[in-house]
C-alpha cells in the first residue's frame, strides 16, 4: 500500500516552472550595487596600501619581539636542574613506597612542561645537556607509560638514565 505523500509518476504533461525575477532589476538595488562596487575598489586600494606597509614594517617590529620570548640561560639551567633532581628522586624510589604513583605523576607534569617550553628554543637544541635530558625523559616517560607508574625501572635502563643525568649535569655546569 502506497503512502499518499509519496510522489508517483503520472502520464500528464508537467507544468512549466515560473521564471524567477532578479532582485537587481529593482532601481534601488541597482544603485546599491554600484555603490558596493565603488567601495570595493576603494577598499582594494586601501588593502594594497596596508599590505605593502605591513610587509615593509613588520620585520623591523618582529625581530625584537621574538628574542624577548626566548628563555634566559639562567632559567634554563635552574629548571633543568629541578628536572634532574625530580627524575633521580622518582626512579630511585622503592616499588613498595606508597608515594611512587604520585611522584611519577608529578614527574610527568614537570617533564611535559619542560619539554614543551624548551623544545621550541633553537639555541638550546644543539646543547648536549638538552639532548641528554630529553633522551632520559623520553626513556623514563616511555617506561612509565608502557608499564604503569608503580613498575620498577630495570637496572640496565636505570643505570643509563642516571648516567645521562650525570653527563647532562656536567654539561650544564660547563654551560653546554
Amino acid at each position: 500500500m502506497a503512502s499518499p505523500t509519496l510522489i508517483t509518476p503520472t502520464t500528464s504533461t508537467p507544468k512549466p516552472l515560473t521564471p524567477i525575477r532578479s532582485k537587481l532589476t529593482n532601481p534601488t538595488t541597482t544603485i546599491a550595487a554600484a555603490t558596493a562596487t565603488a567601495s570595493t575598489t576603494l577598499s582594494a586600494g586601501r588593502r594594497n596600501f596596508l599590505s605593502l606597509t605591513a610587509g615593509i614594517l613588520s620585520p623591523a617590529f618582529l625581530l625584537p619581539v621574538t628574542s624577548a620570548w626566548a628563555a634566559s640561560d639562567e632559567e634554563y639551567v635552574k629548571e633543568t636542574e629541578e628536572v634532574i633532581n625530580k627524575v633521580r628522586a622518582t626512579i630511585t624510589k622503592e616499588k613498595t613506597d606508597p608515594n611512587v604513583a604520585d611522584a611519577v605523576a608529578e614527574l610527568r607534569d614537570t617533564s611535559n612542561s619542560w619539554v614543551a617550553k624548551y623544545r621550541r628554543e633553537k639555541a638550546l637544541l644543539g646543547r648536549s645537556s638538552f639532548r641528554d635530558i630529553y633522551s632520559a625523559l623520553n626513556a623514563v616517560s616511555g617506561h612509565y607509560i608502557s608499564f604503569g607508574p608503580t613498575a620498577p625501572i630495570p637496572a640496565k635502563r636505570k643505570a643509563r638514565i642516571l648516567e645521562e643525568m650525570d653527563t647532562a649535569e656536567k654539561a650544564l655546569l660547563r654551560g653546554r
